[in-house]
């Protein structure tokens, strides 16, 4: 237990220190689009997802309808029902009660630090959940103080607005390792591209991507296991 949570803390720290600087993006653009302390630091509280609160605080600010926010919403975490399919495999053997709340975690940077340590060391819900834990708290803090603070600060200015993509980057590179991976990223570029060129500036290209592109993944790794 000691070695997990100690192991937890040291991956996710430089991490959350990243998420922390996107949760001040998110709040800033909160306090910009009318939202109040309370309400933009519960949505935080509640949805925990820092890239469907930016683009639903987006569209609430240049007056789109719930339930088109609530549609783009779906569509982008639709990801996060392959997280889950891919990590049931790895928590089947978890007790019921930890695997429930496991399931608050599964997003991006829980899971390609969760699946890394299952890889090297076999499951580790305690290593899991601590750095959920962590990534949570850095969310909601770091929300409370950018709505709080308000226009004191750009995040665009002071390239808070990178952090995040490139700590994710630094997370993703040595996941591909293998050739459905790759193939998946190439996908992604090409279908960015195509939707860049013929729309550009389209803010659902990204759910285009994040739609499409693991396909390309998911059919090649099964067309691999077919042969084997």
């Amino acid at each position: 237990m000691k070695n997990s949570l100690k192991d937890a803390i040291a991956d996710g720290l430089p991490i959350a220190l990243a998420i922390a600087s996107y949760g001040l993006s998110y709040g800033v653009l909160a306090h910009q689009a009318d939202f109040t302390i309370l309400t933009a630091t519960v949505m935080s509280i509640l949805i925990f997802a820092g890239s469907v609160q930016l683009v639903a605080v987006a569209m609430y600010a240049t007056g789109a309808t719930i339930p088109a926010i609530l549609l783009a919403a779906f569509l982008l975490n639709l990801r996060d029902f392959l997280y889950g399919m891919d990590l049931a495999r790895d928590l089947k053997k978890v007790k019921q009660p930890w695997r429930f709340f496991s399931l608050f975690g599964i997003s991006d940077e829980p899971y390609l630090l969760a699946k890394a340590r299952f890889n090297k060391h076999g499951t580790d819900i305690r290593y899991f959940l601590t750095t959920t834990l962590l990534f949570y708290a850095a969310w909601v803090s770091s929300s409370f103080i950018g709505v709080w603070i308000g226009d004191q600060i750009d995040p665009i200015r002071f390239g808070l607005d990178l952090a995040f993509p490139a700590a994710f980057t630094a997370l993703l590179l040595p996941a591909l390792t293998h050739k459905a991976a790759w193939l998946t990223v190439a996908a992604a570029c090409t279908i960015t591209m195509i939707a860049e060129w013929i729309a550009p500036n389209n803010g659902f290209t990204i759910i285009l991507v994040g739609l499409l592109a693991p396909l390309a993944g998911i059919y090649t790794q099964k067309g691999a296991q077919t042969y084997v």
